[in-house]
C-alpha cells in the first residue's frame, strides 16, 4: 500500500478540550496538572469562573492557569473556556460517564447520552477527509459493493447492505464465514471490498481483506483502530472512538461505524445524479403507502 501524505481530520481545530486535557494531563507539569484535575472534576464551574477563580481553586498562580492553557493547544484562557463550553454542549467525557451501581435510571440515561455524544463527536474529528474523499470515489466508480464484518461489524454491514438503493450498485453482506470467502475470492477488478472491524484485529476479516484484494477488488476498511487489517486494504476510514472499560459500556463503537455507513451511502448517492434521486424519490413515496396513514 502506498503511503499517502497525511492529511488533517474533520473538524481537527475544534477537538474536544476535555479529551484533550484528559489525555495531555501525564505530561503536565506538576503545578499545571492541579488546574486540569480542577477542571476535569467540575468543567462546568469553570465555565463561569475568572483566571483568579480557577487559580484559587487549584491553589496556583495565575501564571500557571494561563500555563496550563496553552499546553493543552489552546491560545489562552478564554480560548480554553470557549472550547470547554463547546465540548460541554457534547456531553461531558468518557471519564465522567462511568456507570456505578448507585447510579438511578436517570443518572444512567444522562452518563449514556453524554458518553454517546462525546465519542461521536470524537470520531468526527479524528475522520481522516482525504480517506472519506478517496472511500466515496472509489465506491460511486464500483460495479458491485461486498460488505464483511463478524458479530457487531456484522449487524454495521447488513445495515450497508440495506442501503443499497443509495450506492445504487448490486451490494451483499454475507455473514456465513464460507459464503465470505467465496464472495472475496469471486471478486474482480472494479468491484470493491468494505471490511469491517473495530478492533482491525479479527482473523477471519484480515483473510477476506486479503483475498479480496488479490482478486482485484479495491478494499475499504472501516476500523475504530489501525491494526492488523489496515496493512491488507487500499483505503481506511477510522471511527475512532473513545476508550471506556466499564462492564456497562454502551455500544458506541457500533454507532460510529453506523454514521460512517450513512455518511457513505448518502455522499455516494449525491454523486450519481439527477436520475438516481428521481428513482430514490419514487422508491421513499412508494414505501409511504405501506405506512398506516390515518389513526384507526
Amino acid at each position: 500500500m502506498q503511503t499517502k501524505p497525511e492529511a488533517a481530520p474533520i473538524g481537527a481545530n475544534s477537538a474536544n478540550i476535555l479529551e484533550v486535557t484528559r489525555a495531555r494531563r501525564a505530561e503536565l507539569r506538576k503545578s499545571d496538572r492541579k488546574v486540569c484535575d480542577v477542571v476535569l472534576s467540575d468543567p462546568r464551574r469553570i465555565l463561569g469562573a475568572t483566571v483568579a477563580d480557577t487559580a484559587r481553586l487549584a491553589n496556583v498562580s495565575q501564571p500557571t492557569v494561563i500555563r496550563f492553557c496553552t499546553s493543552v493547544g489552546c491560545e489562552g484562557f478564554l480560548d480554553f473556556k470557549l472550547r470547554l463550553a463547546q465540548s460541554l454542549a457534547f456531553g461531558l467525557p468518557a471519564s465522567h460517564s462511568v456507570i456505578v451501581d448507585t447510579d438511578s435510571p436517570k443518572d444512567v440515561a444522562e452518563k449514556i447520552f453524554d458518553y454517546m455524544l462525546t465519542s461521536l463527536d470524537w470520531a468526527r474529528h479524528h475522520l481522516d477527509a482525504n480517506e472519506l474523499s478517496r472511500a466515496v470515489d472509489s465506491l460511486v466508480a464500483a460495479n458491485r459493493i461486498e460488505f464483511f464484518g463478524f458479530g457487531a461489524s456484522g449487524i454495521v454491514a447488513n445495515d450497508a447492505q440495506q442501503k443499497f438503493p443509495l450506492f445504487g450498485v448490486p451490494c451483499g453482506a454475507e455473514t456465513d464465514s464460507h459464503q465470505q470467502v467465496m464472495d472475496a475470492c469471486l471478486l474482480k477488478p472494479g468491484d470493491v471490498a468494505v471490511v469491517i472491524s473495530n478492533t482491525a484485529a479479527t482473523r477471519s476479516v484480515i483473510e477476506i481483506a486479503r483475498l479480496a484484494r488479490e482478486s482485484g477488488a479495491t478494499v475499504i476498511a472501516l476500523v475504530g483502530i489501525r491494526g492488523p487489517l489496515v496493512e491488507h486494504c487500499d483505503i481506511v476510514l477510522l471511527a475512532e472512538t473513545l476508550e471506556n472499560t466499564n462492564i456497562y459500556t454502551p455500544t458506541i463503537s457500533r454507532i460510529a461505524a453506523l454514521t460512517v455507513i450513512d455518511i457513505l451511502s448518502t455522499a455516494v448517492a449525491m454523486r450519481r445524479g439527477e436520475e438516481h434521486i428521481a428513482k430514490l424519490t419514487k422508491m421513499k413515496r412508494n414505501l409511504a403507502y405501506l405506512r398506516v396513514s390515518e389513526r384507526l
